[in-house]
């Protein structure tokens, strides 16, 4: 049997008020839309780290369905440091520690985390 869950939506006067959704379309809808997002941005981060102007640790982010904030969240790392560490330089020198740190956030060992596919 199906099941139910309840949304809120606005009401003709305005005001917010449960309503119950057998429909799971929007959010498979805005799901797929964020899906294909992360694909877009793994294929450009792909490319960049073929050209050598990436890091690898921006395709691996992309394709764990992650971005800037939440890989910074799962190392605890700031931002802005990882930010600096997608750049190819700043990756390259990365010392074995933070590269563990980041692996482990992305479920992959350090090797995976230098290396990429043969194709995007």
């Amino acid at each position: 049997m199906g099941h139910s869950k309840v949304l809120y939506a606005e009401d003709d006067d305005g005001r917010f008020s449960p309503a119950l959704s057998n429909g799971w379309e929007a959010e498979e809808i805005a799901l797929d839309q964020a899906i294909e997002e992360f694909r877009r941005q793994a294929a450009e981060a792909f490319a960049r780290a073929c050209a050598g102007t990436g890091s690898p640790l921006e395709y691996h982010m992309y394709r764990a369905r992650m971005d800037l904030q939440l890989l910074a969240h799962g190392t605890g790392y700031p931002r802005w440091r990882v930010r600096r560490h997608l750049r190819r330089g700043a990756f390259l020198k990365l010392p074995d520690r933070i590269r563990r740190r980041y692996a482990e956030a992305l479920g992959k060992t350090p090797a995976q985390l230098d290396s990429l596919p043969d194709e995007s």
